[in-house]
């Protein structure tokens, strides 16, 4: 069987970083095993669903490398859902039910204080109709077959059915809920492989029953440790953290994908300038039980080691044109975003304004320019003006190198002055050391 997995996301919002790392999990494993992608959009909220999300949701993919193979939209799969829905009425596995939410709810509550589950409760075969009362319709679990699977994360699963409530499938309006479309496509689709996070496991539980009523063989399931933020719990702005936002603090796609491919893994987090290395390395049997922890600032220092090891030419589209690859090489250590490249093509070229030079700098800032306008500014030109500058002041150390970074790029920090001070055109760094 080919390996077929698929991420159906509902178009109802954009993808928050949960949703991304299923996404993700599932195209490694895919690509891993030589097999296929699929993306479906699960659109049977008519209500809530926006063609505006479904192009945002390509889009995410897109940016993160995440290439699709297929694409569905449950919304256009109707007619399906109706025919294998007539053919489990027929079996009776799907039966319809009239109780009202608040009646369901006053029962729940009974059986709790009798310190029972709160197990939806069957009528007997031939109780009444109400009269003028739209059914909604569950599915009839088969209480004698024990439901017992082998989950690629979690190991060995089972579930008592009778602890089990038969599940909505169906509601009075003749929409459908999430669990009977979702078998029916992943039947239909050829799913082989079922990546989602642990809240989905009593879910599985019905849906191995689902399977085997329609006729088909379950798909593989993993189901993964949900992420968590630093302080243990998902907050409200991590749950909500979008591509968008991500894209708009600079982070690279990258960098995102080399710490979702781990998370929640045995595996270091490293950085990566490509997905090979992440499809090479994914083992659900590697994935731990522990909750997965998510860190913006674990984020951001991973996306500038990332830079570091970044090719120019993988970035050059998005560099102002004063950033040849000379110059990215120099700066590429001292960034934690792309877009700060852009503050350096101005140190490189200017306009530049030197700051005020302290009164124990000026000795060596004088002895500088003495000397920068004889340098060969193609050997080494940094090693010369030091050596010129200590020879005329005694300077050494911080007195030395640091009035000279500060007068030549206005800061305190920043890449190896060697390296830097050949790519600033020689009149422009005599300009700075003589205050401009």
């Amino acid at each position: 069987m080919t390996v077929t997995t698929r991420f159906a996301p509902a178009p109802t919002g954009h993808l928050h970083v949960g949703n991304v790392r299923t996404a993700l999990h599932n195209w490694l494993w895919a690509r891993k095993h030589g097999g296929r992608f699929l993306l479906r959009i699960d659109d049977t909220d008519r209500e809530r669903s926006r063609e505006e999300h479904v192009a945002a949701i390509r889009a995410d993919l897109a940016w993160l490398g995440l290439d699709v193979d297929g694409e569905a939209r449950q919304s256009e799969r109707f007619a399906l859902y109706e025919a294998e829905f007539a053919r489990l009425e027929a079996a009776g596995r799907v039966y319809a039910c009239y109780e009202t939410p608040e009646e369901l709810e006053i029962r729940r509550k009974i059986l709790l204080s009798r310190g029972l589950p709160p197990v939806y409760e069957r009528k007997a075969e031939g109780a009444p109709v109400p009269a003028g009362v739209a059914p909604h319709w569950r599915f009839r679990l088969d209480h004698d077959a024990p439901i017992v699977w082998t989950d690629l994360i979690r190991g060995p699963q089972h579930f008592d059915p009778k602890t089990l409530s038969d599940p909505v499938v169906r509601r009075a309006d003749g929409s459908w809920l999430y669990l009977l479309p979702s078998v029916i496509d992943d039947i239909a689709m050829r799913i082989s492989h079922v990546v989602r996070g642990e809240d989905h496991v009593s879910n599985t539980a019905a849906q191995i029953q689902m399977f085997a009523a329609l006729g088909a063989e379950p798909p593989e399931f993993a189901h993964e440790a949900l992420l968590v933020g630093t302080e243990g719990k998902l907050s409200k702005r991590l749950g909500s953290l979008g591509m968008a936002d991500l894209r708009a603090a600079g982070i690279e796609p990258v960098a995102l994908a080399a710490l979702l491919a781990r998370l929640g893994t045995s595996d270091p987090v490293e950085p990566v300038t490509g997905l090979a290395p992440l499809i090479a390395g994914v083992d659900f049997a590697r994935f731990g039980r522990a909750p997965a922890r998510f860190d913006e600032a674990e984020l951001a220092l991973l996306n500038q080691k990332v830079l570091h090891h970044t090719d120019y030419h993988a970035v050059a589209p998005r560099l102002p044109t004063a950033i040849d690859e000379a110059r990215w090489n120099a700066i590429r250590p001292n960034l934690t975003t792309v877009a700060e490249a852009a503050e350096w093509a101005q140190i490189f070229d200017g306009p530049f304004a030197p700051p005020d030079a302290e009164a124990a700098d000026r000795p060596v800032l004088a002895a500088a320019t003495a000397a920068v306008e004889s340098l060969d500014w193609d050997a080494d030109p940094w090693g010369a003006l030091t050596d010129a500058v200590k020879a005329a002041t005694g300077a050494k150390g911080r007195a030395l190198f640091l009035p000279l970074r500060r007068a030549l790029t206005g800061r305190d920090h920043g890449p190896d002055m060697r390296e830097l001070l050949p790519l600033i055109a020689k009149a422009e760094a005599v300009a700075r050391l003589s205050g401009g």
